[in-house]
């Protein structure tokens, strides 16, 4: 016999988003399996994850909180922060890394004041890692706003991100 749920949980807010991840949990079945999924939903509807939100997953799959919250860290495309407005993606692969991924890092360290993982303090700029970015004939490569850079030179590079 199956465990008898109690009532729907309240979304943390009333904003419509919530009504597009309550969709995607019930689709699934509101079973624990379903947490990438809701995860997922929940990031592409409100730009990151944050506590109402894996409080929230959480309560509707059923799942520990620490469960979440672990999932939600161990996964590089989850995000805990709000975004900046433009998104740089640093390929840290052996090709990327052998031409000068780690020189790129540290020259927009250096002019921007940003490390990977997180965003400038005006809100411009998202710096991530990636271990591949598929385009090795390309390094060091990096993306910007979906756009692929290749062969990246680190003073040049920082000087087109200061100017998004």
């Amino acid at each position: 016999m199956a465990p008898v749920r109690s009532a729907k949980p309240a979304a943390p807010s009333d904003d419509k988003r919530w009504r597009i991840v309550e969709t995607r949990m019930r689709r699934l079945g509101n079973r624990p399996d379903a947490l990438i999924e809701a995860l997922h939903s929940a990031q592409e509807a409100f730009g990151f994850l944050d506590d109402d939100a894996l409080r929230y997953v959480s309560e509707c799959l059923s799942i520990p909180p620490s469960k979440v919250f672990g999932v939600a860290t161990f996964y590089h495309h989850f995000t805990l922060k709000p975004q900046g407005e433009h998104t740089c993606v640093i390929c840290t692969g052996t090709a990327c890394y052998i031409n000068g991924a780690a020189e790129i890092l540290t020259a927009i360290r250096t002019g921007l004041g940003v490390k990977p993982r997180e965003t400038t303090a005006d809100g411009k700029l998202s710096l991530l890692t990636a271990r591949c970015l598929g385009a090795c004939s390309l390094a060091p490569a990096a993306i910007v706003d979906g756009e692929m850079q290749g062969r990246v030179n680190p003073t040049d590079f920082v000087a087109r991100l200061a100017h998004l």
